[in-house]
């Protein structure tokens, strides 16, 4: 809802009338006039949404709550903000609604029926309905910006008075509409508003105040125009801003003031000869007709002379007449006819009026006529074609090209002819015409990837960099990146409609835009992975070689191992895992015993002696149970015989396992022995009994591995290359068909497979079984074959044109280049070894250029006698004439060149025409200056010239005057000394040219470029001649620099040293860690690799752990047999009781063939230690013998005290009759953590990432291992959880990826840059170089140093440079029109700007353009006027003012640069003054003008104040101040104010500055300016009660204007002479105190009406009050205020108002 005042006066009927309303600014124009509606009084009313102010307007009912509760209704308007317009079809025939309900006057909604349903508005209504595709069909039509009008002329009521202040704020209005765009017919808003929004019809403008006019301050007086009687002084200023926008004009820019140098002691000077100007150039009347007469002549005479008929005389006659026809300037250019020209010599008086010339003093007279060039202007043909559009494609970024036109000159200006028009003009243009094609676009090509490197990757302390054999891992490989021409094959379809290529061909890089692809990227080599064994395995029976066929009576022994680790590859390339022993009695399968019975004693006997049956299974070679009728043919297992002791015989124990066998084969000299041991149990009885065995019968020694140490094996040799399979080809056909690829084919592999014996070497293969024999041929696939692929050529490069000194062309090489794009492999087609040609440029037989040719200078032509002959001393064929010459236009190789290559590519034309000067008899003529002799030696000789007279006029006194006319000069030799000295700082340490300058047509990373080492710094040479002017360097023997030698230091890495060696597995069983540690060796520096993250403990050590597995079987303890019993107790009758039995415990290595050494004790499981020695009872002979307890069984899970585990025994001997044997079973309860555990997996930490040794970075392997922990927290072997089928849910190896330490890659360096200047000191060259890739990881950062600099040569620099003009020059008389010169010279300067330089010889610019800051037009000389004596004249012109900004200090206001100059005028006689012309002034405009401001200064001195307006810069003007009142300057006082701190105010008064009181004189005048008393006011924060001195002076005014400058200020001093308040002061307060109690009153007396008038009005519902109110649709009552809706017309007032 938006808000809107709305105001109106109360009827006679209690209603509103509504008349007209306006509304500005923010709110949209709403200037419909409402007609007078009447609103009877009503508690409901029909409301109607609302929206922005600028619709509301458009409403049909306007609906509108009164506070004294009545409506307004009726007033009608067109239009209202309806919805958005719905229907099924699009424009006219959709409709749109709108809200509408009955809303009581309190604002809340009501009902329908509490409404006049009559008077209910409509809610709907047709409309056009917008689609998307109306866009195409309408638009906004957008009005030109009316004058911009200011803001004041758009308020009503009386204009303000305004004061401008840079600009006055405006508005500008245009007209928008929506129109139809097939006609431009007009339509509704809304169709446009659709799609975007209304434009806006207003917008703010400034309109510049004006600008007055400044001038500078004046010059000093000029010294007097006489020198006796009266004359004149003149003091001038210039122009420094011209008035602008209406501001005022410019004052007198001259100040005349008389003066009387003195009486004059004779005559005065009253006449002068006044030259006037030439008149216009003329052809005398009878020079037409002499011309034809002598051109017939001059025919008839050729005719004459045409009879020669030798050829080599008529082809020199030819060439002598083209040269006379160039000579007479009969050029179709120029149409040169030399003419005169006349001008008056008066005599003048001094008051400006011409008399007689017999009243001027007798003199040589002026040449009163001359020789001219009638003036022709440049005539030219007209504009020729447009040129084709240099756009002959389309492209969408720039669619738009250029074309020319160009015209030829028909005659060029000649005299003072107007100046030639431009010859050659363009204009954009666009591609006409249908099929024109799209425009060439490029794109960044890539060549295949270069294979993986690592060793890019190496740090500078890798040993790994000395062998780069095996690396692997992370790398680096490069690419090339070229530009190519995208839609190269579309353009060249388009053209010829031809087949493509297959690549397009390189372009410049420069073409292509955008980013360049990356050239190099990470890569991987895959490591290999090394295959892993087991340890060998026991060795297996001698069994046949084949068992199928067993005819060779020929056994081998085998033992095996088995891959851990498969390799990369396949199992091929592990070593072999089979050895086999040849052996005796082979045989395929045999019994294995099992078990043996329980010993039975024979005839069924209770003791005694016996037998233990064998319990065999039949297994084969491997130990694998197969049918036992396989070895049928073997002997079943003998029984074993036994001994079951009587009660009173020996007991023995059973015989211990066999030990490991000593050896692992048998020689001569060693053989393998296996032991076994049994210990006595129980002694027998002294009698009857069996007696026990002596010690050596307790243990038995049998050989083992009695097979020869003669151990045999296939040794394999690597697979060859994979080659055609002659037996595949068919297939490889019908694969190649099927693939699409004929080269991609099945081959085979083979390899070399040998029979090796251990420690000997290669035997013949029948000692090896062949069974295990490798195969020697495998299937592989062989590789595709890959072609080179290449680029075709690129273009060739331009040829450059370049000449030497003497103009002949140099011989350049043009080259062109193509890339590789795909190497060949696998045997494909090389790539041909040319990558790059070179040819010679064709050489021009010219340099290309224009150069002007002047032709002899035609004979010296006079003014016509008839014209001269009335001069004073004019001779008919002497005197000051005129010649002119031909001018052509040449290649540099001298042939002839059309005049229009001259105009646009050759320096200025040459002067055509110049004075020249016919000698008269009585003249002294001498021949032209010789040339200077020769030098004998520099800076001491002398050198000299020489000319004679000729003629008669040898014989003549005057011409031998040889001060007049010296016939010889002499000269100094020019002293060549030459001063060179060094000049500027040192450049960059620069390495020498170690490779070629970035290609134009490819880009590739170069690796490990060299970016240190020795260098050489430069620093430029200067070389000064003997005058301290520059020179050339060669002059000096220097080629410009002076070389230093400098060290770019290398870069160093990180060192570190290398790995420890691994660390013992932290835990003996399960998981545990190793580490392995570096230690840093040498920090980086100079930018070298930067370290890894040392431990944070240790900041010198880089630490790697790893977890590792140990086998909790590897240490074993192994104890020996009991030893005998030691009875304490003993009965050596019965040899039994208490004992002790010790045995020898050891920890022992275990192997697969069972413990083999000891080791450390600590190295096995202490809780795992078997007793060492055991405390028992020795049985007595007749008493029960049980063997040793046999192992716990294990306590079933889980773990419970109800349950138990058990051991067992046997009884070795009955007891006799009347004993017992004790129990075999042995009861132990289950307790958790004692005797009985849980176990469960245990998952150790990730690993480090893990690298083949190889390889440097990529991708690598975190390893974690599983631990079986038992429920005490031990580690134990895996077997334990493995029984229990425990779930195994983790991952033990996942893929890792270490950061590359890639080093920042650098492109090479640029070639180096243009130089900064083309000549002087500071001259500098560039070079650049960018990061290809940033460093990753650990690698080499990238360096500051982006880029190089060096010193340029230092060239003197050259310029043209005009001299000063010369003063006005009349020829031999006083005054008048003459003119003035300046030459045109030479200057060398070293280009810093300071001084001008130095003028040196002509021929050094010879070879720069003719032109002057830019400016081509040379001017040497112009007319001026040399006042006669007298007169009133004008200046020269001063100097162009500097450049100032006009504008608006402070406020950003700025209405463009300018600058001016102005001629001021100046007068020599009093009399003459009404004869002055007017003064001029002229601007143009410049950029970078300085914004100004400008203030009012005044100053005081001792006897008289005066003011001045200052600009900015310091500089005093006059104009530009504020146009306020300035402090008035003490002249118009009078008397004028003398007294010190005196000054004249505004009013013409004298009075006294701030501070000090006027005392004044009887006559009232000012006498005195007294000082105030100071009066001193305590500081409230100073605790030791100093005081500080105030005087009254306002501290709020600005001290560059003094008070009371600006208005009448009155000092009313409150303060008597003695210091003492005066009694006005007392009376003054009193006033002011009465004034403040009748003020309050009158407040109280006010207020205490308005309260009566207010409870009087809400006793009554009173309706005087005529705010509008809206109801809105929360039914909240809402007062709007709109201020700046204004009413147009007065409202109505009712009667009862």
């Amino acid at each position: 809802m938006s808000k809107r005042f709305l105001r109106g006066s109360r009827s006679s009927k209690s209603a509103v009338s509504l008349r007209h309303f306006y509304c500005s600014s923010y709110w949209k124009t709403c200037l419909r006039p409402c007609r007078e509606v009447v609103l009877p009084p009503q508690s409901t009313y029909w409301y109607i949404s609302w929206e922005t102010c600028s619709a509301w307007p458009k409403y049909d009912v306007v609906t509108v709550t009164l506070k004294h509760k009545q409506r307004v209704n009726g007033c009608t308007v067109r239009q209202g903000p309806w919805g958005r317009c719905m229907g099924s079809d699009c424009g006219p025939g959709g409709s749109q609604s709108r809200a509408v309900w009955c809303a009581h006057v309190d604002g809340w909604t009501t009902l329908h029926t509490n409404c006049d349903q009559v008077q209910r508005p409509s809610n709907q209504r047709n409309c056009f309905r917008v689609c998307d595709w109306h866009k195409d069909l309408y638009d906004w039509k957008l009005g030109a910006w009316n004058a911009c009008v200011p803001v004041s002329a758009r308020t009503f009521g009386a204009l303000r008075s305004f004061t401008c202040s840079g600009g006055e704020e405006g508005i500008q209005t245009r007209e928008v509409g929506c129109m139809l765009k097939s006609d431009g017919s007009p339509a509704e808003d809304a169709i446009c508003e659709y799609f975007e929004p209304k434009p806006r019809l207003e917008q703010a403008c400034l309109i510049p105040c004006p600008q007055d006019c400044v001038v500078s301050e004046y010059s000093p007086w000029t010294s007097c125009s006489k020198t006796c009687g009266t004359g004149l002084r003149n003091r001038v200023r210039s122009v420094l801003v011209p008035p602008v926008f209406g501001g005022a004009l410019c004052p007198n820019l001259t100040e005349f003031q008389s003066c009387k140098p003195g009486p004059c002691t004779g005559p005065e000077g009253m006449y002068s000869l006044r030259v006037g100007p030439w008149n216009p150039c003329a052809l005398p009347q009878t020079r037409t007709a002499r011309q034809v007469k002598r051109r017939k002549g001059k025919g008839q005479g050729l005719r004459e002379r045409t009879g020669v008929k030798d050829p080599e005389t008529r082809e020199l006659i030819q060439k002598k007449r083209t040269r006379n026809r160039l000579n007479r300037q009969e050029s179709p250019f120029w149409d040169i006819e030399v003419g005169y020209q006349t001008r008056d010599v008066i005599c003048i008086h001094r008051n400006g009026s011409a008399v007689g010339r017999n009243l001027c003093t007798p003199r040589d007279l002026p040449l009163t006529v001359q020789s001219c060039v009638l003036p022709k202007d440049c005539q030219v043909t007209d504009w020729a074609e447009w040129s084709p559009c240099s756009k002959t494609c389309v492209e969408a970024e720039s669619p738009r090209g250029n074309r020319t036109r160009s015209r030829q000159v028909l005659q060029f200006p000649v005299g003072e002819g107007a100046e030639c028009p431009p010859l050659e003009e363009w204009e954009s243009c666009e591609p006409l015409g249908e099929g024109v094609p799209p425009c060439a676009t490029y794109t960044w090509r890539t060549t295949e990837w270069s294979d993986c490197r690592v060793d890019s990757l190496l740090s500078q302390q890798d040993r790994r960099r000395s062998n780069l054999t095996g690396l692997c891992g992370g790398g680096l490989q490069t690419r090339e990146v070229y530009c190519v021409q995208a839609n190269a094959e579309l353009l060249k379809y388009l053209s010829d409609l031809r087949e493509k290529d297959k690549a397009s061909h390189p372009v410049e890089n420069k073409l292509c835009q955008g980013p360049i692809p990356n050239r190099s990227q990470l890569c991987q080599i895959p490591c290999p992975i090394d295959c892993e064994v087991s340890p060998w395995g026991a060795w297996g029976p001698c069994t046949f070689e084949n068992c199928d066929d067993q005819a060779a009576k020929k056994g081998f022994k085998l033992r095996r191992r088995r891959i851990t680790n498969e390799p990369t590859g396949g199992p091929g390339n592990c070593p072999h895992l089979v050895e086999a022993v040849p052996c005796d009695e082979p045989s395929c399968y045999d019994w294995q015993l099992v078990s043996l019975d329980q010993c039975l004693p024979d005839d069924g006997k209770e003791c005694g002696p016996g037998t233990r049956l064998a319990q065999a299974q039949c297994v084969n070679s491997n130990g694998e149970a197969v049918d036992r009728n396989l070895c049928s043919s073997s002997p079943p297992l003998e029984p074993v015989p036994c001994e079951v002791p009587c009660s009173r015989d020996c007991v023995l124990s059973d015989w211990t396992s066999w030990s490991t066998c000593s050896q692992t084969c048998s020689s001569k000299t060693i053989e393998g022995k296996q032991m076994r041991t049994r210990s006595i149990l129980a002694y027998n009885a002294g009698e009857g009994g069996a007696l026990c065995p002596n010690s050596s019968s307790l243990q038995e020694v049998r050989n083992c591995n009695e097979h020869a140490c003669t151990v045999y094996h296939w040794q394999t040799g690597p697979w060859g290359p994979c080659t055609e399979d002659p037996s595949a080809s068919s297939l490889n056909a019908s694969m190649g068909v099927r693939g699409g690829q004929g080269s991609c084919s099945l081959g085979m592999q083979t390899r070399k497979v040998i029979c090796v014996r251990v420690n000997v070497g290669q035997v013949p293969p029948k000692k090896c079984p062949d069974g295990p024999r490798p195969n020697t041929v495998r299937p592989c696939q062989l590789p595709c074959k890959k072609d080179c692929i290449m680029t075709p050529f690129s273009d060739w490069t331009p040829c450059p044109v370049s000449c030497d000194a003497a103009g002949n062309a140099v011989k350049r090489k043009q080259s062109r280049k193509r890339l590789i794009i795909q190497l060949p492999s696998n045997g494909g087609q090389d790539c041909p070894e040319v990558l790059e040609e070179d040819r010679d440029c064709e050489v021009p037989k010219s340099c290309p250029g224009f150069r002007w040719k002047t032709h002899k200078w035609r004979k010296c032509q006079l003014v016509p006698w008839f014209l001269r002959q009335s001069s004073a001393g004019a001779q008919e064929t002497c005197g000051p004439g005129l010649q002119t010459r031909a001018v052509s236009c040449r290649q540099l190789d001298g042939t002839q060149a059309d005049i229009s290559e001259c105009l646009r590519f050759a320096k200025a034309m040459p002067t055509i025409t110049q004075r020249c000067q016919l000698p008269c008899q009585d003249d002294c003529q001498l021949t032209n200056w010789s040339k200077f002799s020769s030098c004998t030696a520099d800076c001491v000789g002398v050198r000299t010239r020489k000319r004679a007279l000729i003629g008669r006029s040898k014989k003549k006194d005057k011409c031998k005057n040889t001060q007049m006319y010296p016939l010889s000069e002499t000269q100094y030799c020019p002293c060549d000394k030459y001063n060179a000295q060094p000049v500027g700082n040192w450049s960059d340490c620069i390495l020498p040219e170690g490779g070629r300058v970035e290609s134009v047509l490819g880009m590739k990373v170069q690796g490990d470029v060299k970016e240190c080492g020795q260098g050489y710094r430069y620093q430029a040479m200067v070389c000064y001649d003997q005058d301290n002017r520059l020179v050339e360097t060669l002059r000096c023997n220097s080629h410009g620099y002076i070389e230093e030698a400098c060290i770019i230091p290398c870069p160093s890495d990180c060192k570190l040293s290398e790995w420890s060696n691994w660390s013992r597995c932290s835990k003996s069983c399960g998981s545990g860690v190793k580490v392995r540690s570096k230690w840093l060796r040498e920090k980086p520096y100079n930018g070298g690799r930067p370290c890894p993250k040392l431990d944070h403990i240790n900041q010198a050590q880089v630490y790697e752990v790893v977890p590792c597995q140990s086998d909790c079987n590897q240490y074993v303890w192994v104890a020996e047999p009991w030893s005998v019993w030691k009875v304490s107790n003993v009965d050596l009758k019965e040899n039994c009781g208490e004992g002790v039995q010790t045995r020898k415990v050891r920890c022992m290595l275990n192997t697969i063939d069972g413990p083999s050494e000891s080791v450390e004790d600590y190295l096995c499981d202490p809780e795992e230690m078997p007793l060492g020695a055991r405390e028992s009872r020795l049985p007595c002979p007749e008493d029960c013998v049980l063997n040793d307890w046999g192992p716990w069984s294990r306590c079933s899970l889980p773990c419970t005290t109800t349950n138990s585990r058990v051991r067992m025994a046997y009884t070795l001997r009955s007891p006799s009759v009347g004993r017992q044997c004790p129990d075999t079973t042995d009861h132990e309860p289950c307790g958790l953590n004692h005797n009985c555990f849980n176990y469960f997996y245990n998952i150790t930490d990730w690993s480090t990432c893990q690298l083949s040794p190889n390889a440097v970075c990529g991708s690598g392997i975190k390893t974690r291992m599983l631990d079986c922990v038992r429920s005490d927290g031990k580690s134990v072997d895996i077997k334990f959880c493995q029984e229990l089928n425990l779930e195994k849910k983790w991952q033990m190896n996942i893929s890792c990826v270490v950061e590359c330490p890639v080093n920042c890659q650098l492109s090479e360096w640029s070639a180096w840059s243009e130089c900064s200047q083309t000549c002087g000191l500071e001259g500098k060259m560039w070079r650049q170089r960018s990061v290809v890739q940033a460093s990753q990881g650990d690698g080499r950062p990238c360096p500051t140093q982006m880029e190089q600099w060096k010193p340029c040569p230092v060239r003197p620099c050259y310029r043209w440079q005009y001299s000063p003009w010369s003063e006005c020059r009349v020829e031999s008389v006083v005054c008048g029109h003459g003119m003035r010169y300046r030459n045109l010279s030479c200057f060398v300067s070293d280009g810093s700007g300071d001084g001008e330089g130095s003028l040196v010889d002509e021929e050094l610019c010879s070879s720069l353009e003719l032109a002057i800051d830019g400016d081509k037009r040379i001017i040497l000389k112009e007319p001026c006027t040399l006042p006669c004596p007298g007169e009133c004249y004008l200046m020269e012109w001063s100097d162009w003012s500097s450049c100032v900004s006009i504008c608006v200090k402070g406020a950003g206001v700025d209405f463009g640069s300018v600058q001016v100059r102005s001629r001021a005028v100046l007068a020599q006689e009093p009399e003459n003054l009404q004869l002055c012309p007017d003064q001029e002034w002229e601007s143009q405009p410049c950029t970078g003008g300085e914004c100004y401001e400008y203030k009012w200064f005044s100053s005081v001195n001792s006897t008289r104040p005066f003011v001045w307006c200052q600009r900015s810069d310091g500089l005093n003007v006059t104009g530009g101040c504020p146009a306020i009142n300035p402090p008035v300057d003490n002249s118009s006082c009078s008397p004028p104010c003398l007294m010190p701190k005196s000054f004249c105010s505004e009013d013409g008064i004298c009075m006294c500055e701030e501070g000090f009181t006027e005392v004044l004189s009887p006559t009232g005048q000012l006498d005195q300016c007294a000082p105030i008393p100071i009066l001193e006011i305590p500081t409230a924060g100073d605790k030791k009660g100093d005081v500080k001195t105030s005087r009254a002076i306002n501290p709020t005014l600005p001290t560059t204007i003094l008070p009371g400058r600006t208005g009448r200020t009155w000092y009313l001093q409150p303060y008597g002479p003695d210091g003492k308040l005066k009694m006005w002061v007392y009376g003054v307060a009193a006033g002011a105190f009465v004034l403040l109690i009748f003020i309050v009153s009158m407040i109280y007396l006010a207020c205490s009406y308005c309260a009566k008038v207010h409870r009087s009005l809400k006793a009554q519902e009173s309706d005087a009050n005529g705010t509008a109110v809206w109801v809105g649709q929360n039914a909240h009552e809402m007062i709007y205020t709109c201020p700046d809706c204004q009413e147009l017309t007065q409202t109505t007032t009712s009667s009862s108002s």
